[in-house]
């Protein structure tokens, strides 16, 4: 395997979709609500800009993940042949070194967004730099998940952060970097956000709990067990469904959100997505069921941005 295909791989380009996903809902979040000309001036740029750190940290997390998986043996090159240092096709060294550009490429991207969400607004110089805490914070949460001695994967904190930075950290803070304001109905659509991440993530678990287990991976698919770690994952998927029902409907504005049927479609597809997941009795075998859930969130999100930046 060519080394730049093996980036690719260690990249994950398939988790990337989902990882956009709340930059298009606070995107479209914040044209709903409303933006004066200079905020509108700038929408497209701050959109590319947050979409890029959200791809840079998402690989950053892919590639740590990678690393600290490999470092504490939970990746057994015999099973593990799609990860690129259990597999051989990477090193660890140069993964290190791709960890810490990553890192690097992210903080730039994040900096430069702000700046252009924010020049020229000295009155929001606070939000502003609550926000690049937060991005700071993004990018420690990204390297910690499986790295070094205190990582929170490994101690069943996972669907916490991932909830945090895929809900109300991604979606709040995208809407509020184009508006500079913040709604409190935006959090129904980043419960939505979060806990359709938590769902990708409880499948990965559930589809690796047995080497989790044996490699000391305290996950919450472990802590829990396999059939109860499937309660958990339709009470996740049944807590998002529910909060983005309750936002469209207390929607201030009558009509402003159109192709409720596409949704509708979409909780349907969901809804037999729990079926098979309940049926399964081969971990293995849910690996098809993450892009599922991922790229139907991800067409949520697209259909609501579109509804507000193409929509009449």
């Amino acid at each position: 395997m060519s080394s730049f295909r093996s980036w690719v791989d260690a990249a994950r380009p398939r988790t990337l979709p989902l990882a956009v996903t709340c930059v298009l809902l606070g995107g479209a979040l914040a044209k709903a609500l409303g933006l004066n000309e200079e905020q509108d001036a700038r929408f497209v740029l701050v959109m590319l800009g947050a979409g890029l750190t959200v791809v840079l940290l998402q690989i950053l997390a892919n590639f740590a993940n990678d690393l600290g998986d490999f470092q504490k043996g939970t990746d057994i090159a015999a099973v593990r042949t799609d990860r690129a240092l259990a597999s051989g096709a990477l090193t660890e060294s140069s993964m290190k070194r791709a960890v810490k550009s990553m890192a690097i490429l992210a903080f730039i991207s994040g900096i430069g967004t702000l700046f252009a969400a924010f020049a020229g607004a000295p009155s929001a110089a606070m939000t502003a730099f609550a926000l690049g805490v937060l991005g700071v914070f993004s990018i420690v949460a990204a390297m910690r998940y499986t790295m070094g001695r205190k990582s929170y994967g490994y101690k069943g904190l996972g669907d916490f952060y991932v909830m945090l930075f895929f809900g109300p950290v991604g979606v709040l803070g995208v809407g509020t970097l184009l508006t500079h304001t913040v709604d409190a109905s935006w959090l129904c659509v980043a419960v939505f956000s979060g806990c359709m991440s938590v769902a990708v993530l409880n499948l990965n678990n559930l589809r690796d709990h047995t080497s989790d287990a044996l490699a000391g991976k305290h996950t919450l698919v472990v802590r829990l067990g396999f059939q109860q770690a499937k309660m958990y994952h339709f009470a996740v998927l049944g807590v998002g469904w529910s909060a983005l029902t309750v936002f469209f409907l207390t929607a201030q504005d009558e009509g402003i959100w159109r192709g409720t049927m596409w949704y509708a479609l979409l909780a349907l597809l969901h809804a037999r997505h729990v079926v098979d997941v309940w049926r399964c009795t081969e971990p293995r075998s849910l690996d098809p069921e993450l892009k599922r859930i991922a790229l139907s969130t991800f067409l949520v999100a697209l259909f609501m941005f579109m509804d507000q930046t193409f929509g009449p």
